[in-house]
């Protein structure tokens, strides 16, 4: 388990990962709660592994650690080299954090477990949240301690704990972004070879049960209102009772058109045309200047009679 803290072993890494197709990696920041935080560890894995294949321990072993703590042009560095290459690939859980210290927009090639994570559908990723400990028990069935996430990134030497919470963190990252793909496919198959009536029989299911609950839902909901307004009670544990004031200022157009060319005022503004608005123009129109905007809208409609999946 490699840890680098001189300069030049660094810049040797850093060339070296330069030439890397794809990486994991994570950060630790000194300071993080302050208003001057301080990027003071970059752990990288290097994505030639096959993550399955390994254990946590020995992704752990290949795993290496960048001391950067008040180095600059070390920070700059890697930037330059890694984030901003276009040809590496850069796994990262909630990327947009690292990025604040990782050339944050300029970074190329960023994949985002988190977002990954986020865009498979509760159904099939059944977790409270998403976070890399969250995934990583329910998914690859391992226990990620952050225990050691809040400690002192300044302090040096850094603890045998730290150092190796750190390793640790790219290593299940590598595990935890295995699944996902793996589940994301499984959740977004080729639609050339997706099974039409068994997906048409599931959601008209699924249909069925949400209707019934929503009718209650809003049931529910209108009790509420009701008699919190009549009980004079704003709020409750569960729910508030919450106003809200909309002022809408309406104009009649020819009013409005005389008012601007009596204070000679630019209108460059489109109307759409209702089909009640067509109609009364009629022939009219053909002495119109008309930009026509055509779009077209894709809606399922199931057939009543086959509406019960059972």
């Amino acid at each position: 388990m490699p840890y680098f803290t001189d300069i030049a072993e660094i810049q040797h890494q850093i060339a070296q990962l330069s030439q890397a197709q794809r990486v994991w990696l994570d950060t630790e920041v000194a300071d993080y709660v302050t208003k001057s935080p301080r990027l003071s560890l970059i752990q990288v894995l290097e994505g030639s592994v096959q993550p399955t294949e390994l254990s946590i321990a020995d992704l752990c072993d290949r795993t290496c650690i960048l001391d950067v703590l008040d180095q600059p042009s070390l920070v700059q560095a890697f930037i330059e080299q890694v984030m901003q290459n276009p040809a590496i690939e850069k796994i990262i859980h909630n990327a947009s954090y690292d990025l604040r210290f990782l050339g944050g927009t300029t970074a190329q090639n960023i994949t985002c477990t988190l977002q990954i994570a986020k865009k498979i559908p509760y159904y099939c990723l059944p977790v409270p949240n998403h976070q890399l400990k969250t995934l990583a028990a329910h998914l690859c069935n391992l226990t990620l301690d952050k225990t050691q996430r809040e400690t002192d990134w300044s302090q040096r030497p850094l603890t045998t704990a730290q150092l190796d919470y750190a390793w640790g963190d790219p290593a299940f990252l590598a595990k935890v972004h295995t699944c996902l793909l793996a589940l994301y496919q499984q959740a977004n198959p080729d639609p050339a070879s997706e099974d039409l009536e068994t997906l048409a029989r599931r959601y008209l299911q699924i249909q069925r049960e949400w209707k019934h609950l929503d009718t209650e839902l809003a049931h529910l909901k209108q009790r509420l209102l009701q008699a919190m307004q009549v009980q004079a009670i704003s709020e409750t544990p569960y729910c508030k009772l919450a106003s809200y004031r909309r002022v809408t200022k309406k104009v009649q157009l020819v009013e409005l058109l005389h008012l601007m060319q009596a204070q000679d005022i630019d209108f460059d503004m489109s109307i759409a045309l209702s089909k009640s608005i067509q109609d009364q123009l009629g022939d009219w129109l053909s002495y119109l200047a008309i930009a026509t905007e055509e779009s077209v809208t894709w809606q399922l409609q199931f057939n009543h009679e086959t509406d019960d999946p059972e």
